[in-house]
């Protein structure tokens, strides 16, 4: 019973970080047209990581399965309980970071990423829930079938929206003009 009390004490704590950090950042509660929707599938578009899920929220699941993969490696004893508390510390650094002038800027000026304007704050929050969830998956599906999940979504995030999570770093860290004109549609 402590020990869930506990669990339960630092899940409020990262996320009140996340939540607070956000804030300080001025990042809206909701997207600014209004409205709140479960699925936002234009993926060129402003309302783009404004609501609860889009298409980005497919690379988070993945952030989710690298995180255990990666924790798991360096602490291969540790609680699946503990290891998802580090793998969503991770996940809402990634979030406080992705959402910094600097960053949002670098996404701006991406083929898929011209009306980026960051996250709001409830799409951060999924984006959590999806790495989380991914780190579900991953400690309750085989090797060979999580695998096959990054694959599978890696091949179609990038055949459906000409984006996936190595695109979408890659393009971050060192852009490619001819990655960018294959988004673009040219």
């Amino acid at each position: 019973m402590r020990s869930r009390l506990l669990i339960g004490l630092v899940l409020a704590v990262i996320l009140g970080v996340q939540v607070a950090g956000l804030m300080l950042m001025g990042r809206p509660w909701i997207c600014p047209c209004g409205s709140v929707k479960l699925w936002h599938g234009v993926i060129d578009s402003a309302e783009t990581s404004q609501h609860l899920l889009d298409w980005y929220s497919a690379t988070h699941v993945l952030h989710g399965i690298l995180f255990f993969a990666g924790v798991r490696l360096i602490l291969p004893r540790l609680a699946v309980r503990q290891l998802a508390l580090i793998a969503l510390a991770v996940e809402v650094g990634w979030e406080l970071i992705e959402n910094t002038p600097v960053i949002v800027e670098r996404y701006r000026v991406q083929a898929l990423a011209r009306g980026y304007t960051g996250d709001s704050i409830l799409n951060s929050l999924s984006d959590s829930a999806m790495a989380m969830f991914g780190l579900g998956l991953a400690a309750w599906l085989p090797i060979r079938i999580t695998i096959g999940l990054v694959l599978a979504v890696e091949i179609g995030l990038a055949a459906i929206v000409r984006d996936n999570l190595t695109l979408n770093v890659l393009q971050l860290i060192h852009p490619v003009a001819a990655i960018s004109a294959w988004q673009a549609g040219r």
